[in-house]
């Protein structure tokens, strides 16, 4: 029933539970899943859980904040993992921490853009404080499908953004209560155009945040999305589910 597009949980922080994660998500009804890697061996883990679990699906890439790093060995790898990947992300800008290296940054997303073209893998985004080179980087080089990652943009944004062949992926922020931009853009976002994910560990939704965030805790996310748009869960959860899966068609 629900749908976590974007969940770390072969991180440090949350694989040393795993089991106990997996046992979660079949209580919920979590039925679409995707393992957010940004290493190799949170892909390597990944795998292992895949090939046990095989409803889940894998992405990895390298972080923008990983440029300074990634030399052609970085892209070599990236490349040879290809056949294990479903969608190759998160990949994108963000220059909120430091400004310094942006134009490495650049040059690290289009290279991955291009990877994803040739391998025909979806892309999952990643654009903080970076929303103008992000979107025109996209609109050049991008060929396959779009989910534009923990959307939290403007409406206007988000218009431009479905423009493009993408899904937006609301998170549990749109739960807070300082979420100013979040119901107009989900209000204006059409139905089969919106998945949902936690980005765990991170940015768990209410009534949980401050807790620890895992997969499980997608319900408050399809909830608060089915509150403001004022549609039934279990045909919302469908129609999400239904988002996710089209973009791996």
């Amino acid at each position: 029933m629900y749908t976590d597009s974007h969940c770390h949980i072969t991180c440090d922080r949350l694989y040393s539970r795993i089991d106990e994660i997996i046992e979660n998500i079949k209580a919920k009804n979590l039925t679409s899943c995707m393992i957010m890697c940004t290493s190799p061996e949170e892909l390597e883990r990944a795998k292992k859980v895949k090939e046990k679990y095989p409803f889940f699906k894998i992405a990895f890439g390298w972080f923008p904040s990983d440029a300074k790093e990634v030399a052609d060995k970085e892209i070599q790898y990236l490349i040879d993992q290809t056949p294990y990947l479903d969608c190759l992300g998160e990949i994108g800008l963000d220059y909120y921490w430091d400004t310094s290296f942006n134009d490495l940054q650049k040059e690290l997303f289009i290279k991955q853009i291009q990877i994803a073209n040739e391998h025909n893998l979806p892309i999952s985004i990643h654009m903080r404080e970076s929303t103008k080179d992000c979107m025109d980087i996209l609109k050049q080089y991008a060929k396959t499908k779009i989910i534009f990652h923990c959307f939290s943009g403007s409406k206007e944004t988000m218009m431009e953004c479905l423009k493009m062949n993408s899904m937006i992926s609301f998170a549990g922020p749109i739960t807070f209560k300082n979420a100013r931009q979040a119901p107009e853009c989900i209000s204006a976002c059409p139905i089969d155009r919106i998945i949902t994910e936690t980005d765990s560990p991170y940015l768990t939704p209410v009534p949980y945040r401050g807790k620890e965030n895992e997969p499980m805790y997608v319900e408050y996310v399809a909830k608060k999305i089915c509150e403001i748009k004022q549609l039934d869960e279990a045909s919302a959860c469908r129609q999400i589910e239904e988002n996710f899966n089209s973009v791996f068609d």
